[in-house]
């Protein structure tokens, strides 16, 4: 009897091609964020002769300064599972505040103490309501923007608080060159206050997160808050200081605000707590909680600026912007539960 012989082949590998360190950065969002910036602008300087003129780029800065370093402080927030959705409004009322405060004459340093104070306050009062007394906090925040948002038109009303002082103008109209020891080479003497603002608080919500105990204990609530807790992960506790810094952020980012304007009305900066959401969101942060990347925030908020500075020379609407950023939102949280199915009915 002959008798069937099967010669045995060897089997093929297939490299994965994100296994280096190079490949899985080339293979990251903040990789795909990085091209896109870099092609709106280039499109932007094509669409308009004054987009890279020194000035007008360093005016473009004010399109995202304020709102990322709020969103900093709103990534760390996220990631644990849970948001801040009166982040516009608790602008509005520390900027009622230090405009109360200007005609009551008090001078700069006491408007940026009052500003900082009243948002540590009302981050204060969010995460009591949500780390101590257990309430969701989409429906805390929701209710309290429309609570700071009211105390604010209640006392503002249909005018404007304004007169303040000269030297406070600096934080959101001043230049780094105002300082002698600032460096005097080319370009530099463009550089903002908020501009330096922004690199700096980039720099220390970066090391928060991914390099000290503290940002693993964010990652570890956000994605099992029940697990961490019975890991010895103060869990209420790191909520309330994240709701803290969220409320702080903001507050500073009310002074640069109210700084740049000169001026203080019930309706500033109305909807940018769309924008700082979207953000965080677009940097990579998973609206869920459990990931996200201070780098991949700071590529979404410059990427923002662009489109919307951009828009800006183009003389389109704000209403446009404002359709576009509700796309792009719906976009980005749409687009990693579409990419997962398909990648689920692959495999299936």
């Amino acid at each position: 009897m002959s008798t069937l012989t099967f010669e045995k082949q060897p089997s093929r590998h297939i490299p994965d091609k994100l296994s280096t360190p190079a490949g899985r950065i080339l293979g990251s969002w903040e990789a795909l964020l990085v091209a896109v910036a870099i092609a709106i602008f280039i499109a932007n300087s094509f669409a308009s002769p004054h987009f890279l003129d020194p000035w007008n780029l360093s005016d473009a800065t004010y399109n995202f300064t304020e709102k990322a370093m709020i969103a900093f402080a709103m990534t760390l927030l996220i990631i644990s599972g849970e948001i801040d959705l009166s982040v516009a409004a608790i602008i509005a009322l520390a900027s009622t505040a230090m405009g109360a405060a200007v005609q009551a004459g008090f001078q700069t340093p006491a408007l940026v103490g009052i500003g900082l104070g009243v948002g540590l306050l009302c981050g204060a009062f969010n995460g009591f309501l949500v780390a101590r007394i257990g309430l969701p906090s989409i429906v805390v925040t929701i209710g309290t923007m429309s609570l700071f948002r009211g105390i604010a038109q209640i006392v503002l009303g249909d005018q404007a608080y304004g007169g303040y002082p000269a030297s406070f103008a600096w934080f959101g109209q001043g230049y780094m060159s105002d300082f002698s020891w600032w460096p005097t080479l080319p370009g530099f003497e463009v550089v903002t206050f908020e501009m330096v603002a922004f690199v700096v608080f980039a720099l220390i919500f970066g090391i928060l997160l991914h390099r000290t105990a503290f940002g693993r204990r964010i990652y570890a609530i956000g994605n099992n808050a029940f697990a961490a807790q019975f890991s010895g992960i103060p869990v209420q506790r790191t909520k309330f200081m994240l709701f803290l810094m969220t409320g702080l952020m903001s507050g500073f980012a009310a002074v640069c605000l109210t700084s740049r304007l000169g001026s203080t009305r019930h309706t500033i900066a109305a909807g940018w707590e769309l924008e700082v959401v979207t953000m965080a969101v677009l940097g990579g942060v998973s609206i869920l909680g459990g990931s996200g990347t201070i780098p991949g925030v700071v590529l979404a908020a410059i990427v923002m600026g662009l489109v919307t500075f951009g828009l800006g020379l183009l003389n389109v609407p704000g209403i446009v912007m404002s359709i576009f950023i509700g796309l792009l939102l719906i976009l980005v949280i749409a687009l990693p539960i579409v990419i997962r199915r398909i990648r689920s009915g692959a495999a299936a």
